[in-house]
């Protein structure tokens, strides 16, 4: 199961999430290719009810633990209420480009 699918299922089976989305954003970023470093997560859910912003980030992070110590670098973490989500339009802020490593902003 590659990192991806590994996140999904943490997540889906910890928070029963109304909507999930897993981003592999490692192509924005000056990594080999396959590196399955840095993912955008937008995870809706019931369960984020009455938790602060830092709440429901501690909960995602203690979940992908093992991500994070297998090669997971970066995580942009989206963790909403349905409330919340259709509030935003129902879709994750798009991603700044990656500015490190080789890349600068002349190369964008």
């Amino acid at each position: 199961m590659n990192r991806h699918d590994r996140i999904e299922s943490a997540v889906t089976t910890a928070l029963t999430p109304l909507h999930l989305e897993v981003v592999d954003e490692s192509h924005m970023h000056a990594v080999p290719a396959g590196a399955e470093s840095h993912f955008k997560l937008l995870v809706v859910s019931d369960q984020f009810a009455g938790q602060g912003l830092v709440a429901r980030h501690r909960t995602l992070n203690r979940l992908l633990r093992d991500e994070f110590d297998q090669g997971l670098h970066a995580l942009a973490l989206h963790a909403w209420t349905p409330d919340e989500w259709l509030a935003k339009g129902g879709a994750a802020p798009e991603s700044p480009l990656c500015l490190g490593g080789s890349k600068s902003a002349s190369a964008a």
